[in-house]
């Protein structure tokens, strides 16, 4: 979709947006016939609608702790100086990253938690304690730089080079800004996923419903930025949404041996919290 290194407009992230939100939601009709026709290993025994009603809540959860990646990513676009024609390259390069490592941590998470007795109370205290710190420093604004054991490994420059990764200066094999901010993005996706792949294990342990609904929610993270880029500081009560969605996630993960909470109120707390974090913000804007 994007074969040149040309800046992206609103209205075509706006498609693009309504596109992937789409695919997501189409989906809900593949996982219903899926499960109804035992198409996937059903290790839980999920009903088809049980499947849908998961799968939607897990892609709600993952897509609304995305937005806090797209807060990091904006701040690691402006540390780097990068300009917005290559800002989608790396986007999609972030995210086809994304794919395998989340499919890597979501099978550890899945063994940890079937072998390891208590495992879910240690996920929700761990989301617990995220969603304390990312309240703490909600007000702060650092400039994001990339890992500090890869930059002393590695010969890094501040010039673009025309967009490219890794050039030769004097003989020598220097890697670009833009691969400095790959890496950085890379990593932050890494640290994201601690945090969003225990939160959807308090809506189901199902590999299936769990790695589709954080694809898909994912997939569609690189045209959100474009359309929520130039709004993101505006919408500084959507982070307040998020950390109300990781602590009663943590709570629901932590007391999940004791107390079931039906899927229905996960989702409409998600949506509540989501709706609230919005109105709260659109008010905001209006008045100034």
């Amino acid at each position: 979709m994007h074969k040149k290194n040309r800046i992206t407009s609103v209205k075509k992230a706006i498609f693009e947006t309504i596109f992937f939100v789409a695919n997501a939601l189409i989906f809900v009709f593949f996982i219903y016939w899926f499960y109804e026709n035992n198409i996937v290993d059903n290790k839980n025994n999920l009903e088809p609608i049980q499947a849908v009603v998961k799968y939607l809540t897990g892609y709600i959860i993952e897509l609304s702790l995305s937005v806090d990646n797209l807060f990091v990513i904006a701040m690691i676009f402006t540390s780097f100086k990068i300009p917005l024609q290559y800002q989608h390259k790396l986007l999609f390069l972030g995210i086809l990253g994304a794919i395998l490592f989340r499919a890597i941590l979501i099978s550890v998470g899945i063994i940890l938690i079937n072998k390891v007795h208590g495992m879910n109370i240690i996920f929700g205290l761990f989301l617990l304690f995220t969603a304390l710190k990312m309240l703490k420093k909600e007000a702060e604004h650092k400039e994001v730089e990339e890992p500090k054991g890869i930059a002393k490994l590695l010969r890094f420059s501040k010039e673009l080079y025309g967009g490219k990764y890794i050039v030769k200066v004097n003989g020598k094999l220097i890697f670009t800004a833009l691969f400095g901010a790959l890496i950085t993005i890379e990593f932050t996706d890494l640290l994201f996923a601690l945090d969003s792949i225990p939160a959807i294990f308090a809506v189901t342990t199902d590999p299936f419903i769990v790695y589709s609904s954080n694809i898909f929610a994912i997939m569609g993270l690189r045209s959100l930025y474009f359309f929520l880029s130039n709004m993101l500081e505006k919408f500084i009560y959507l982070k307040y949404s998020v950390f109300s969605i990781l602590v009663f996630v943590s709570l629901k993960l932590i007391t999940a041996n004791w107390v079931d909470i039906p899927e229905w109120f996960s989702l409409l707390f998600i949506g509540i919290s989501l709706a609230i974090g919005i109105y709260i913000s659109t008010l905001k804007i209006k008045k100034e």
